[in-house]
């Protein structure tokens, strides 16, 4: 594929899907994506390292450095748009997005959620899991609007939820789902595969598909 779409992720920690994405993309000559630019919302991050150690310039503005929430987002974007992404990859990401940033690329962010959703929205997914006493939990990959962990879902992935797990364990295995699942449905946003309607995804096939 000639066209290759500009990635712009933001992390707020390790970064692991972050080097997942990179990864697949360096394995795979078709994915039809690159990664310009990894943005955070605090500094001295692990997941900055990895971006930094595979070359891809990073953008840090952290909510307390700011009067407001708006003017955090906005400086976020203009950071952003100056690498011009075509999409953007909510990597493991702690703050809610609005439609200050999300105006700039409909339908082109993308974000994965440690539970199959819409069970166990919010930041203590895998902890809520667990007192819930579900047997399967999972991960979720979906597009993002303004409410939290709500947008369209593109892809589930189920995970048992094993009697002796604790929530760092279950977590684990989770991520090691999430590790594949989110990079190919990024391949699918970058491949222009990806079509909404309502609440409703379809996915067209991959060119050159019987």
């Amino acid at each position: 594929m000639s066209w290759s779409a500009r990635l712009a992720v933001l992390i707020s920690g390790s970064g692991s899907n972050l080097q997942a994405l990179l990864d697949a993309i360096a394995a795979d000559p078709g994915f039809g994506g690159e990664v310009v630019v990894v943005g955070a919302d605090r500094h001295g991050t692990y997941g900055q390292d990895r971006a930094r150690t595979a070359g891809i310039p990073t953008v840090v503005q952290e909510l307390d450095a700011h009067p407001d929430r708006p003017t955090w987002e906005r400086a976020l974007r203009r950071d952003l748009e100056a690498h011009e992404p075509d999409i953007i990859v909510l990597a493991g990401f702690m703050k809610v997005l609005t439609a200050e940033l999300l105006d700039g690329w409909p339908g082109k962010v993308i974000n994965t959620h440690p539970s199959l959703l819409p069970a166990f929205r919010g930041a203590k997914a895998v902890r809520d899991a667990l007192e819930h006493g579900v047997k399967v939990t999972g991960s979720t990959v979906h597009l993002v609007d303004e409410l939290v962990d709500h947008g369209p879902i593109i892809a589930q992935r189920a995970v048992e939820v094993r009697p002796d797990d604790t929530e760092e364990t279950l977590h684990e295995r989770i991520r090691a789902v999430e590790h594949e699942l989110f990079p190919a449905c990024v391949r699918l946003l970058c491949q222009d595969r990806v079509r909404v309607e309502g609440r409703i995804v379809a996915i067209d096939p991959e060119p050159g598909s019987p």
